[in-house]
């Protein structure tokens, strides 16, 4: 059973910074002194969009991949896109087969995105939890690997190389953080960068940020118990979870200080405001951790915080 896998460690994470592919480490840490105006605190914010995939997930997909036992079989997975992109990069570069099921609603750029890195994208489903179960299924009749992000050691570890290099590089410069604003979806992100943080920088709160109207990971969190939920009507495709992960809810629950929720609206605004403060377009689930700190950021007034704008895979306006 994926929950029964040891932890995340910095060792781990650490392995996993030496070895990841360099396309898509050592991203920008970026501060604007009209940010930290504007928000009351100092922020730093790393930019995960600039990457041949538009996001994070290349360095959790590169690092699973690497320790994945080579095999005929594809490797089957499923995403809202972005995921699915850092699989079929890794898997097109070491000539492995990568089948992604997404759901019916999904972006049709990420669709289109994760084909055109050679993966095979099946649309099954209303929404993304139907279409993992789908991917499930689809694995177990075929004999074939799943990758289930959020449940892999591996891929929560690639994920944690974000807070290696954060704390690397605000060490050198004697900056230390109050807290890291981390979205949270399936959990990777978020337990990969509380493993780093709680062995590195222990006096910096880990505080995850999910949808308000896609609350299970919270729910659970906030519960100890797997928590599911009718619907995950958000605009953040990329934390729309219905049900949460057993593994990262087992690893969320020694490296997670707090679990926020955002309205769509905050995630609308924190939109606009990385296109006026920092000239850059990040899609709704990338800046959940600054729609956190727009709603919910009061009791950090006069801090050093870090985010992740961990995507930047939009919706075009046709779509």
């Amino acid at each position: 059973m994926t929950h029964e896998q040891p932890a995340p460690s910095a060792d781990g994470i650490l392995a996993a910074s030496r070895a990841i592919d360099p396309v898509f480490t050592n991203s920008p840490l970026i501060e604007q002194q009209t940010t930290n105006a504007e928000l009351g605190l100092r922020l730093f914010a790393k930019v995960e969009t600039l990457n041949p995939i538009r996001s994070f997930k290349g360095r959790g997909t590169d690092w699973w991949m690497q320790n994945e036992e080579p095999g005929d079989h594809p490797v089957v997975s499923a995403s809202a896109g972005n995921f699915g992109q850092g699989l079929a990069y890794a898997g097109r570069a070491r000539g492995r087969k990568v089948m992604i099921f997404s759901a019916t609603s999904a972006n049709p750029g990420k669709v289109e995105a994760m084909r055109r890195l050679g993966a095979e994208v099946r649309l099954e489903g209303d929404d993304f939890d139907d279409a993992k179960a789908a991917a499930r299924a689809y694995a177990e009749i075929n004999h074939c690997p799943f990758v289930e992000d959020g449940a892999l050691r591996a891929i929560a570890e690639g994920a944690g190389t974000i807070a290696l290099e954060i704390t690397e590089r605000l060490d050198r410069d004697g900056i230390s953080l109050d807290a890291i604003i981390v979205p949270l979806g399936n959990g990777a992100l978020l337990t990969g960068i509380g493993t780093w943080v709680r062995a590195k920088a222990p006096d910096c709160k880990v505080i995850g940020v999910v949808a308000a109207n896609a609350p299970a990971m919270k729910h659970s969190w906030e519960t100890g118990q797997l928590i599911s939920t009718d619907t995950a009507g958000t605009a953040a495709d990329g934390i729309a979870v219905r049900e949460c992960v057993p593994y990262a809810l087992d690893c969320m629950k020694t490296t997670v200080d707090d679990v926020w929720a955002v309205s769509e609206e905050a995630i609308r605004k924190a939109r606009e405001f990385c296109l006026a403060h920092y000239g850059l377009v990040v899609e709704e689930a990338g800046v959940a951790g600054l729609a956190g700190l727009i709603e919910h950021g009061s009791g950090l007034k006069g801090k050093t915080v870090a985010t992740i704008l961990c995507g930047g895979n939009v919706r075009s306006a046709s779509a």
